[in-house]
């Protein structure tokens, strides 16, 4: 199969009503975009690398979708409607058993979103998939990481964890019964962006990021931008952690027979979440929750930012919990898979 026959058949879609601001999409050298009147762009772009985000085996369908979803969830963070987005990938040979379900997945989750895919390009290569997403924010209102202020409360979306304990099991380095590496294993392959929070929480919270690299790695981008440290209590955090959760009748045990600090080094720690950390004052916590109520997302307070610089991680009684709470880097962290 030839690079324009791959196109036509699996990424060239008839234009359709729902692609609204559009005007040319994938066939031509460039697309052709109309902005809404009165609206600001929001662009983001974000590569997997096959070996480095995922593991070479993946299903493709889900790969299709995380690789928008990764995407997405920064359209979230800022608060901004999904529009459209480019797609630039490199595949070391054309089989439409791979292409077939990988397409499936990626446009099953664009068309959720009203996310049009308007170009790109594709090229022979190791596996790598480069997505730049558009959308679209009124003036003033995008979701900054750099608003917070002193006192704010911090806020967590979802669930945090289940994709680092679920890529740890992969890697061999602990075990899981095999329905609880299922239910991690999908928070690390089909992670959920939260776009319909991000726009609830528009006038509502004063900074936010999503989760990508960490907990307190990406809290502490929030931070660092907006003059300001905060305190997470450990206590609360540890809960938010789904595929094992904390036994109410034994404090010093998991269901799933997590240690404790396994867990809580996942949660603040292990990335691949695609949940939004964001701060927010105390006089909008009605409002924070009844953003998560429109949206359908649970939201949990897990702290609070505070003048001194920098994160600290404390237990119930305020005891400092002293880590190291290293979060992903790709130039300092070996490879994910």
């Amino acid at each position: 199969m030839g690079e324009f026959e791959l196109i036509t058949r699996y990424f060239q879609r008839p234009q359709r009503a729902l692609d609204e601001g559009v005007v040319l999409g994938v066939g031509d050298d460039c697309a052709l975009l109309q902005p809404t009147p009165g609206m600001q762009w929001a662009v983001s772009s974000d590569m997997l690398v096959s070996g480095r985000h995922f593991f070479p085996d993946v299903d493709p369908r889900t790969l299709g979708h995380k690789a928008l979803a990764v995407n997405l969830s920064d359209l979230a963070a800022c608060g901004a409607k999904p529009r459209a987005f480019t797609l630039a990938l490199a595949l070391p040979e054309a089989r439409a058993e791979w292409l077939q379900p990988f397409s499936e997945g990626l446009f099953a989750l664009a068309d959720a979103h009203g996310c049009a895919l308007m170009g790109g390009d594709t090229t022979r290569g190791p596996l790598n998939i480069c997505i730049t997403v558009m959308g679209e924010v009124p003036p003033g209102q995008a979701l900054l990481r750099s608003g917070a202020r002193v006192g704010d409360d911090v806020y967590v979306s979802g669930t945090l964890g289940d994709a680092a304990l679920a890529l740890r099991c992969l890697q061999g380095r602990v075990h899981l019964p095999p329905a609880v590496l299922a239910q991690a294993r999908q928070r690390l392959e089909q992670p959920t962006p939260r776009v319909a929070l991000g726009l609830a929480l528009r006038g509502v919270a004063s900074a936010a990021a999503d989760v990508s690299d960490g907990l307190l790695g990406d809290l502490g981008h929030i931070l660092a931008q907006s003059g300001v440290g905060a305190t997470v209590d450990a206590d609360i955090a540890i809960h938010l952690i789904a595929t094992c959760a904390y036994s109410t009748r034994d404090r010093g045990q998991f269901d799933a027979e997590i240690p404790p600090a396994l867990a809580l080094q996942c949660v603040l720690a292990g990335g691949d979440d695609y949940e939004l950390v964001f701060t927010a004052p105390p006089a909008q916590a009605a409002a924070v929750q009844a953003a998560a109520r429109a949206s359908g997302t649970p939201v949990t307070r897990i702290g609070r930012t505070e003048a001194m610089a920098g994160v600290r991680v404390v237990d119930g009684s305020g005891a400092l919990l002293p880590g190291p709470w290293a979060s992903f880097d790709h130039f300092a962290t070996p490879p994910r898979p």
